[in-house]
């Protein structure tokens, strides 16, 4: 069903909110909670669909699941090597992060099995996760092109790699290293720069920690995982939308709670501050190895700025949410190293591009990002393409347009941010859902 978002110009957030669980961690809960002994409880489960595909895939491998319900999720674990064939292809939805790590999590299980998704993810590249699992002597199998379906064949053995990530990626890392698990040996994953670093945090939840040396992350299949109990944070992903909306418009006020801010995630937060927002973080704590912090956003006008690229990688998913921003900051924005965004569940820096264009701001796309010089804009209508982050930014950046956005293909917003249009209102945003 096509979801139409119509938002009425003006307006300003404030108030106190807390923001759904963080998509990430509550990935990650479910597959190590299911190959782990034992019993796992987790609270804030996102109950979004990217999160309940990876749950169906493992009810699909013969774990037990209860919830979820009201963010709570118990997983009943089958150990290392418990789980079944499935008796049917898993559909992977939207996720991404479901097809690649399941990807390296399944080449060592000893069973056949079809990862397929919507007709998004089949347009996504794939081969960057095959290619390491290859090396390690997988069974996988891409369509042309190196996208999905994905076949995984039996195999008799892995064997460890140290693998040099091409690109900075924590989805290919964290499948690298869910392999190295079952692979004979030690298995290392180097990044070119830092990622975000919840797999590793949560194997050491369960009682495995992993070697880490810089940027390089060492495991190997000794690790035998335990069941444990996870308090998912607010995810900053969901939370961007709003400390933008809150920074732009004038007379805001607003207080996200329990916000995850992970050093490996906490980029939105410092480009917003290096444009001059007014973000202060209170009653800072740690939660479950992860930071997390009541996030307090004043508006206050924002300049342009040339992001950072040892940021690009610590904001990767929220770059869409952070060219409103830079719409609406005094002066030229400039992005670049951030060639990733092109492979998201979008063409990011193309999409952002046209629709900015399309209300009237100058913004220019390069190979590995954009330019934009902020200034005023009016109304529109624009396609998201079916990526929630498309939406919901352009949701945000008609608090400041001269007349009403009309956003298109806006259903895939249930995928990270369940939701969102009631909480928006709830703030002060003037959004109606057709």
């Amino acid at each position: 069903m096509n979801v139409t978002y119509c938002i009425s110009p003006g307006g300003k957030l404030t108030g106190t909110i807390k923001v759904p669980g963080d998509k990430s961690i509550s990935h990650r809960s479910i597959m190590l909670g299911a190959i782990a002994e034992g019993v796992t409880e987790v609270s804030g489960f996102l109950e979004g669909e990217d999160a309940l595909s990876t749950m169906n895939a493992f009810r699909a491998m013969g774990v037990r699941i209860d919830g979820p319900h009201h963010g709570r999720v118990t997983i009943y674990g089958v150990g290392k090597h418990g789980l079944t064939a499935p008796k049917q292809v898993i559909d992977c939805g939207n996720s991404g992060t479901t097809m690649r790590l399941l990807s390296g999590l399944l080449v060592g299980q000893g069973f056949e099995v079809i990862l397929t998704g919507d007709e998004t993810l089949l347009k996504r590249p794939m081969a960057r996760v095959a290619d390491p699992l290859k090396q390690m002597g997988a069974l996988i199998e891409t369509k042309e092109g190196g996208r999905p379906p994905l076949a995984i064949h039996s195999t008799s053995a892995l064997n460890s790699i140290t693998y040099t990530l091409p690109m900075a990626s924590a989805q290919v890392k964290s499948a690298v290293l869910l392999a190295g698990l079952y692979a004979n040996g030690v298995t290392t994953v180097i990044e070119p720069e830092v990622t975000r670093d919840h797999t590793e945090r949560m194997l050491e939840a369960f009682g495995y920690k992993p070697t880490i040396n810089g940027n390089s992350i060492t495991v190997d299949n000794t690790a035998i995982l335990h069941a444990t109990t996870i308090s998912v944070p607010s995810d900053i992903s969901s939370a961007a939308f709003f400390m933008v909306g809150a920074a732009i418009s004038e007379g805001s006020d607003l207080i996200i709670k329990e916000v995850g801010i992970n050093p490996t995630r906490d980029g939105v937060i410092k480009i917003l501050e290096l444009m001059g927002a007014d973000i202060r973080l209170l009653n800072i704590t740690h939660v479950g190895g992860e930071k997390v912090a009541d996030i307090h956003i004043k508006y206050k006008p924002l300049k342009g700025i040339h992001i950072p690229e040892e940021l690009v990688s610590l904001a990767i998913d929220e770059f869409p949410i952070i060219f409103i921003a830079a719409a609406n900051a005094q002066g030229k924005t400039v992005l670049s190293g951030a060639e990733e965004l092109r492979v998201k569940e979008s063409d990011r820096i193309q999409v952002m591009a046209d629709g900015l264009v399309s209300l009237g701001i100058n913004a220019v796309p390069t190979p590995d990002g954009m330019i934009i010089d902020g200034g005023s804009y009016h109304g529109g209508t624009i396609n998201s393409h079916g990526d929630h982050r498309i939406a919901m930014s352009f949701s945000i950046a008609a608090l400041k347009a001269s007349s009403a956005i009309t956003i298109l293909n806006c259903q895939n917003v249930a995928t990270s941010f369940p939701g969102f249009d009631k909480l928006a209102r709830s703030t002060g945003l003037e959004i109606s859902v057709l």
